[in-house]
């Protein structure tokens, strides 16, 4: 008999759990609770941890979290949803933000119960997120506005404090613009597929038709076409034959008795059509097969047999393209109020480090110049031969040349807080710092598109969920500054890892593998990248579906292909995170304070420990 858990908590959480399943209708659903951002898979779901003081706030949110996600569970269809998906982001935002406001409204209906809990859930995320103080459109989320106007309109009620606020900010804009198509909305709510419709229509009428991609109802339409075309095709006897297949009807009367009863002729006439259309196939030496297709390139160069079940859906995007430059510049000032008390212990390991760097430039002379500082050295040439003319010098320095420094930065949900934090205002120190000698710096972010693997996943179970499908998430790649840009012209950029949402899970080998091609395919001599991480590569999508092994191992892979070519340096730090066991020069740091000196010491010691690279780096030649 197990022993009674004397948390006050472990009730309400068993009792929300089973209530959970019956209105899931999945007896088999697996729930659990977790600091972690809150989500689901097709047989898992996360909620919000319920503490032992078990406050109301607290179990409104759980049971509000936990409602919104059941009736998701129930009512969407993930196969229909990937149908009609857009391709484009905003218009994806947007399809996404409707359909998960027509799941909660189709709750509403039956469940009347759930819209006040959804409504606590609601209000709380529109409390972290600041909607109450938004003033304009730009600061509003346009899918977020959507959802809840859409909410609004299929159930009648208000929407939470906060909520109302951006949703009132786009009103005007979303009824002029889809009103007629809004009148629709209620017919809709019901069949997923007609929804699907409705909501692309909502897209067009907002002006982002553009980004829907392909009507899959015209393809299918297009596809009964063609084959009623082809059937008819087999039964006209006027038909020539000449596309027909290799079983052939019987004779016809009308057909010559020549067609009929030689059939050496009509093998020759064969051959003789198959060497036309085989082209330079014909010339090849008999027996010798045509040459296979090459075979399509690996995903990894690290790991040939590392696969992903479909990149359609990653992407490579500048940090500028994810937010407007309004919201880029407030959320710059929200990071640099959130750090203003670190900025000047950072300020004075940036100024130490450019201090060692410099100290290292080597200084060389040009002599036998006409003005300058005067050459003691050949003075006594002077005085052997007052006739000899003085010889001056002049100091010329050496800048810091064909460098180039990459920080890739883990951008995953558990760095949410300090840690991102901290790692956005190091990496915009050091760029700086770098930057003013002369040595170029680029800024990289990983993470995903989703939780739960996004739309890779929903092809995946769409397509019958194929065992062992390779990595099964959405890869978001973030430029938050090229090599090439000037520090100025990235600052603001730094402050989207603030954004809500944009922390979600990282695969960290293909990351990695990804900011190496692009170190590589510059030109500088001297390459170093710098990763900066709290954690293994984590992404349950993946790993739920093939080896527990099977995103670490290609990290290692990867890992093991950049320090075995040795095209670049690499360095790594790990928060929290004991990450020596993958990199051979990599230091691991137990409080994120220290991260800002980590960071710092670790690029001092790569000029002043390598002696060759120094002098490679400022051009320094060997004396013979």
């Amino acid at each position: 008999m197990s022993k009674p858990s004397d948390n006050p908590a472990d009730p309400f959480k068993k009792a929300l759990a089973e209530a959970t399943k019956v209105m899931a209708d999945d007896h088999d659903l697996n729930v659990q609770y977790s600091v972690d951002p809150s989500g689901k898979t097709a047989d898992q779901m996360r909620l919000p941890q319920i503490s032992r003081r078990l406050t109301r706030d607290e179990v409104m949110l759980a049971r509000g979290t936990a409602d919104a996600l059941a009736l998701h569970h129930k009512f969407h269809n993930a196969k229909t949803h990937a149908r009609y998906v857009p391709q484009g982001q905003m218009a994806r935002d947007l399809y996404e933000a409707m359909e998960t406001a027509r799941c909660e409204a189709m709750g509403a209906r039956v469940m009347p119960g759930t819209a006040s809990n959804i409504d606590h859930k609601i209000a709380g995320e529109a409390k972290r997120a600041g909607y109450a103080g938004i003033k304009t459109q730009a600061e509003a989320p346009l899918p977020v506005a959507a959802g809840y106007l859409i909410r609004h309109l299929a159930t009648g009620r208000p929407m939470p404090e906060g909520a109302d606020n951006v949703m009132e900010l786009w009103r005007d804009f979303m009824q002029d613009r889809a009103a007629d198509t809004l009148e629709d909305l209620q017919a809709k709510l019901s069949d997923q597929g007609a929804f699907a419709k409705f909501a692309r229509q909502i897209i067009d009428d907002f002006g982002y038709g553009d980004q829907l991609g392909d009507d899959p109802d015209s393809e299918d339409e297009n596809a009964e076409d063609d084959a009623e075309d082809g059937a008819e095709e087999e039964q006209d006897p006027d038909s020539t034959g000449e596309d027909d297949s290799d079983e052939q009807p019987e004779a016809s009367p009308d057909q010559t008795q020549d067609d009929q009863q030689d059939p050496s002729e009509a093998q020759v006439s064969s051959d003789d059509m198959a060497d036309q259309d085989a082209g330079e196939e014909a010339e090849l030496p008999e027996g010798e097969a045509p040459m296979e297709p090459p075979a399509p390139n690996p995903v990894s160069d690290a790991d040939p047999n590392y696969t992903v079940y479909v990149n359609t859906f990653d992407e490579e995007v500048l940090a500028s393209e994810l937010a407007d430059p309004q919201e880029l510049e407030r959320l710059r000032a929200y990071l640099d109020q959130q750090l203003d008390p670190l900025k000047g212990a950072v300020s004075r390991l940036a100024n130490k480090l450019q201090r060692r760097l410099q100290a290292q430039q080597n200084r060389s002379w040009e002599f036998d110049r006409e003005e300058g500082i005067l050459d003691a050295g050949r003075l006594a040439r002077v005085v052997a031969n007052p006739t000899t003319p003085l010889s001056f010098k002049v100091e010329k320095d050496t800048e810091f040349r064909d460098t180039v420094v990459t920080l890739l930065l883990d951008n995953s949900g558990s760095m949410r807080g300090r840690p991102i934090s901290i790692a956005a205002i190091c990496a915009d120190v050091l760029a700086r710092t770098l930057e003013r000698c002369n040595v170029k710096v680029e800024i990289l972010g990983f993470t995903t598109r989703a939780w739960k693997g996004g739309q890779s996943r929903e092809k995946w179970l769409a397509d019958g969920r194929p065992q062992q499908p390779g990595r099964l998430n959405d890869l978001r790649h973030i430029i938050y500054k090229q090599a090439d840009a000037p520090w100025r012209r990235a600052r603001d950029n730094l402050g989207l890892m603030m954004k809500e949402g944009l922390l979600k899970e990282n695969i960290d080998g293909e990351a990695l593998e990804w900011a190496h091609r692009r170190m590589v395919a510059r030109r500088e001599q001297r390459k170093i990248l710098m990763v900066i991480s709290d954690g293994a590569p984590v992404d349950d999508s993946s790993l739920s579906v093939n080896p527990a092994n099977f995103l670490e191992k290609h990290l290692r892979d990867v890992i093991a292909m950049v320090e075995k070519r040795k095209m670049v340096e690499l360095i790594a730090i790990g928060i929290g995170h004991d990450v020596t066991r993958y990199y051979n020069r990599a230091v691991t740091i137990t409080d994120v304070d220290q991260l800002a000196g980590a960071m710092t010491e670790q690029l001092a010691s790569l000029f002043d420990n390598d002696p060759r690279a120094r002098a490679r780096m400022f051009g320094i030649k060997k004396a013979s």
